[in-house]
């Protein structure tokens, strides 16, 4: 038997004015999780794109159990046994859990040309791998009626249900509850048992240390080190993945918060009853207000109901003591608000356009020329200094957003909302998927709008994130808002969590 399940030699990947990988290397033993780590930009994905076949080589070669293969597309990679959930999900919401989670290979009877689809194994065989992994979701529901932490499980029980020898988790818990995260641990170990070796992406340290056998750590494409986890540390981690140490994590808070209240929010309720109901809460100038709570809690359903995306039965929006009536998005911008989507792939980034078109879209109509004429030269002083301030890495502001890693997407989406400039800015998530580096970069970012007196709203799944950048924390559970916490001594998760299971 082969000391290693997986190999790969020498993989180099090239993109028009930038080079992705060079010369990378990673071996994977059988039975272990290996875990793949470093800064947004670092080439993890690619390099995993380069092994399902979604992306062709430059140089290399890739070996399992010692023999040398040929990858050119993902189903000769399933044909070796290699399964891959995918950072960003590109479901068919429009079918169901079992057509999903089936796609490409749907089972089927008939005789000669006569066949058609088995849709009585198909479901029983769902069924089978749902309760495998221990989910409890019709396997007959339309996969768009499910929470994107449910829609990453489909995808992890897609993997599962291919009998993988290889099974590449990319960035899996980013969307998942700690009971999910608990879930995918089972699975994993079950799997580890059997011999399966997995290639973990995360960008989450406790995560890492303890699901991980192995660390390899990459650096602008390239590869560092590979290490036994149980002998690095989180700080060296951190420090060969960004090359520079970090001393704070949270930048030191110098913002001031004054009196006047730039955001008040009185009674509002969704036209569904199943959503968020009878909601109040004040923001104030200058100040970071955190929106803590569990999967489900309808946090989101809250935000996309204030900026106009969700319809409200009831309630009242204030801005600077105005009344405002937010029907729509493009009367929520008017009204000073911006609003940063969780779910950066389905509505955040126009993945075939541009940077520079991701960036100036929210500010076309501020610079225009005889009213109807772009100043393309305003804009792209707009979007240069933009791509500078949050050190976007790209070869050119005309690059495609979709070729960006997750990281410098989710920057590009921050930066469209800078450029227009709001007095209150809804941040979902917003360092869902981003590497500690990273993270640290748009921690400052909020820290410095928050001096300049802008008023940011913060949902985070992360109890680190919650209690290290609010000045306040609203919870929420069920749809309602069942707490509150403004006293610094009383930001803990304990607290936050009892408020979060008030059902």
């Amino acid at each position: 038997m082969a000391e290693y399940k997986l190999e790969l030699k020498g993989i180099s990947k090239s993109f028009p004015g930038v080079k992705a990988l060079d010369n990378v290397q990673l071996s994977i033993r059988p039975g272990t999780v290996h875990a793949l780590m470093g800064e947004n930009g670092a080439g993890k994905s690619t390099l995993m794109k380069c092994l399902f076949g979604i992306y062709k080589m430059d140089t290399g070669e890739i070996l399992l159990d010692g023999e040398k293969v040929n990858i050119n597309n993902p189903d000769e990679a399933m044909k070796h046994g290699i399964a891959m959930v995918h950072q960003e999900l590109q479901p068919i919401p429009a079918r169901t859990v079992a057509e999903n989670l089936y796609l490409g290979r749907f089972p089927m009877k008939g005789f000669g040309p006569f066949k058609w689809i088995d849709h009585k194994k198909m479901y029983t065989d769902t069924r089978h791998w749902l309760d495998e992994v221990g989910m409890d979701f019709n396997e007959k529901a339309l996969l768009g009626s499910l929470s994107i932490g449910q829609m990453q499980s489909v995808e992890i029980a897609k993997a599962v249900s291919q009998e993988a020898k290889v099974v590449i988790l990319d960035e899996p818990t980013s969307s998942l509850s700690d009971n999910e995260v608990e879930t995918l641990f089972r699975i994993m170990n079950d799997l580890r048992d059997k011999g399966v070796a997995m290639i973990y992406i995360s960008h989450k340290m406790d995560e890492i240390k303890r699901i991980a056998d192995d660390i390899t750590i990459m650096r602008d494409g390239t590869y560092v080190g590979t290490w036994p986890a149980a002998e690095i540390s989180m700080d060296e981690i951190i420090t060969k993945m960004v090359g520079r140490e970090l001393t704070n994590v949270y930048p030191q808070k110098n913002h001031k918060i004054e009196d006047e209240v730039v955001l008040e929010v009185k009674g509002v309720s969704s036209i569904h009853e199943r959503s968020f109901q009878d909601v109040s809460f004040k923001l104030r100038k200058g100040e970071i207000l955190g929106f803590g709570g569990l999967v489900g809690a309808q946090r989101t359903e809250l935000m996309e109901g204030i900026f106009g995306i969700r319809g409200k039965s009831a309630g009242e929006i204030y801005v600077h003591g105005k009344k405002v009536e937010t029907k729509n998005p493009k009367a929520a911008m008017k009204a000073g608000i911006g609003l940063i989507t969780e779910d950066r792939r389905g509505n955040g980034i126009f993945g075939c356009l541009s940077i520079k078109d991701n960036v100036g879209i929210s500010v076309y109509n501020k610079f225009l020329n005889a009213g109807f004429i772009l100043n393309h030269k305003a804009i792209n002083k707009v979007v240069d200094e933009s791509i500078e301030k949050l050190r976007i890495k790209t070869p050119s502001p005309k690059e495609l957003i979709q070729n960006l890693s997750g990281g410098n997407q989710q920057k590009v989406i921050v930066s469209r909302w800078l450029a227009n400039d709001p007095d209150i800015l809804i941040m979902d998530e917003p360092t869902r998927g981003i590497d500690v580096g990273a993270k640290h970069e748009i921690y400052e970012i909020m820290e410095d709008l928050a001096e300049q007196g802008k008023s940011i709203i913060m949902i985070s799944s992360e109890m680190a994130e919650l209690i290290g950048m609010s000045d306040r924390i609203c919870v929420m559970c069920n749809g309602k808002l069942t707490g509150e916490i403004d006293a610094r001594e009383e930001m803990t998760q304990e607290n936050i969590m009892q408020f979060a299971t008030q059902f």
